[in-house]
């Protein structure tokens, strides 16, 4: 029994050197190279265990591998024996737990940690931590996007650890975070030794549509495009180039967003101080055409000072234009100064001005009365449109058509294009309006008629047609018409049909419409007023001489 005992208790002993002496499988054990052959090293790991590494396990991305007979190294034990007899080890292994090891405590306390790209992947770049690989994305890289990485490959320097999972094996990187830590430390000492209303010297590097970002020395300041210059600056490529050293005059710092805006033009003299001295009001002068817009153009006078042309002040005649169709950009012109405002730095300006008005120099070579002829523009409902000198239009007014009949009826007459002569009757140049008139070409005929025809006066006319209300007469080319009740002193003789076209008649003028342009004609006024005369001439019904031996006295004493 007691021997059974001390038999149990040598293989107890036995088992626990073994344990002991062992090394187990799946973890990092101590080795010494024995031999170096056929690229791999030949490590003895102990209890007569040896196994094979490949030398480049033991070198760095890039590297040649630094080992030599006689080295101490760890390995990783995968298994103690395997077909041949030897052991499965693995240097990189060993590596990779000792590197876990390592960067989690580094990510634990948010340590940076030394590595090295060394290859491109679908996203990003492999990083080799020193035994672990890491995955760097590409927007983790730099700042600003890289288009070229070569230069960063097999190249040692600190990331960032983001995010880590050893049972996956993933760890994520940044060398950006790294960059922008570096960038903010250098962009607060920059933005400490700056002031406000400060001049110094910056490098362009970046331009832009609405500006350039300028290096001051680590820290980038932005230069507005409207700070580059007194004068309108259309993109800054203008003036600027990316390289290029300037001076610039520190206009803001933002403490809290470590934002800088710069300005150019505040280092030179502003124009506007001398603007009203320079350019009094209705002074011409001559400007470029820099930019046009539906309503106006801007004009430069001279760098960094500029006034508007409004579009109602840019034609006399063109009023329902876009102003693109009277200048153009670059065109050099002539204004006048209208009105200036120097606390909102705007001039305003007139193009119109520097020529004389239309309306004044047609009332000057044609006043009333004159004849002109132009061509037919339009056509409305109230009259003509005529062309005349200088691209003014005068109007004919439906009244002004013809002497006879309505306007309306012969407006239908003329067409767009027809060349028609009329007489002027009114020019209003404040309102710009001129006033033609197509029947005072040949004369009012019946202001020539009536010439020398009064009220009272006895007149001969020819009956040009019988109608049931009176008949239609014509005196010298003039019509008139006497009403039924106007054909004679006698009731039974007032009617249309005693008479005959053809026949001539003395008649009465009982009045003078200039205004309608008819003669009131009346043969029974004619009557009344030959028998007044008689009875004046010849005797009263009074003193007994009856009104037939008065006619008859006074028909003998005309025979």
């Amino acid at each position: 029994m007691a021997q059974n005992i001390s038999m149990e208790e040598f293989e107890a002993l036995l088992q626990e050197s073994f344990e002991i002496d062992t090394p187990e499988e799946g973890s990092v054990v101590k080795g010494k190279v024995i031999a170096i052959e056929a690229g791999q090293a030949i490590i003895d790991v102990g209890y007569k265990m040896e196994g094979r590494v490949d030398l480049k396990e033991f070198a760095n991305p890039g590297e040649e591998a630094e080992i030599a007979v006689g080295d101490t190294v760890e390995v990783f034990l995968r298994a103690a024996e395997n077909a041949r007899g030897e052991a499965v080890i693995s240097r990189e292994m060993a590596r990779r737990e000792e590197a876990w090891d390592r960067l989690e405590k580094a990510y634990a306390d948010e340590e940076r940690v030394d590595g090295a790209i060394f290859g491109r992947v679908k996203g990003g770049f492999t990083v080799d931590l020193g035994g672990a690989v890491a995955f760097l994305p590409g927007s983790q890289v730099d700042v600003r996007p890289v288009r070229d990485a070569g230069p960063l490959m097999g190249l040692k320097q600190p990331f960032q650890i983001l995010k880590m999972d050893r049972r996956r094996g993933n760890i994520v990187v940044s060398r950006r975070a790294i960059l922008e830590e570096s960038r903010a430390e250098q962009r607060a000492e920059v933005i400490g030794n700056l002031t406000e209303g400060q001049a110094v010297d910056g490098v362009v590097k970046n331009i832009t549509e609405y500006g350039a970002f300028v290096d001051l020395g680590g820290v980038d300041g932005l230069l507005h495009v409207t700070d580059m210059a007194w004068r309108r600056v259309n993109h800054p490529s203008e003036i600027l180039t990316i390289g290029e050293t300037i001076k610039v005059q520190v206009i803001k710092i933002n403490k809290e967003t470590h934002r800088i805006s710069l300005g150019m033009k505040q280092l030179q003299d502003d124009p506007w101080d001398a603007v009203a001295a320079k350019y009094p009001l209705d002074s011409v002068h001559k400007g470029r055409v820099t930019n046009i817009t539906d309503y106006g153009a801007f004009v430069e006078l001279e760098a960094g000072v500029e006034g508007l042309v409004h579009v109602s002040e840019m034609s006399w005649t063109k009023k329902n234009v876009h102003p693109g169709k009277i200048v153009s950009t670059s065109q050099e012109v002539e204004v006048m100064v209208l009105e200036i405002d120097g606390s909102k730095r705007r001039v305003s300006l007139g193009l119109k001005q520097t020529m004389r008005n239309p309306w004044e120099v047609f009332a000057e070579n044609n006043p009333v009365g004159t004849e002109v002829e132009g061509e037919v523009k339009n056509i409305t409902e109230f009259g003509l449109f005529i062309g005349l000198d200088n691209e003014i239009d005068g109007m004919v007014h439906l009244s002004d058509l013809t002497w006879e009949g309505r306007g309306e009826d012969v407006i239908g007459d003329y067409h767009k294009g027809e060349m028609v002569q009329a007489v002027v009757t009114e020019v209003d140049i404040e309102k710009e309006r001129i006033s033609l008139s197509v029947k005072a070409l040949g004369g009012d005929p019946f202001a020539e008629v009536a010439d020398g025809v009064k009220r009272g006066s006895i007149i001969t006319v020819e009956v040009t047609a019988i109608e049931e209300g009176g008949v239609e007469v014509d005196y010298e080319g003039m019509k008139s018409f006497i009403r039924r009740s106007d054909l004679s002193r006698d009731r039974a003789e007032q009617r249309p049909e005693r008479f005959q076209v053809g026949d001539k008649l003395d008649v009465r003028v009982t009045n003078v419409d200039a205004k309608t342009r008819r003669l009131g004609l009346s043969i029974k006024a004619r009557e009344i007023a030959e028998e007044k005369e008689a009875v004046e001439q010849y005797g009263s019904s009074d003193s007994g001489a009856s009104l037939g031996d008065i006619l008859g006295a006074a028909l003998k004493s005309d025979d």
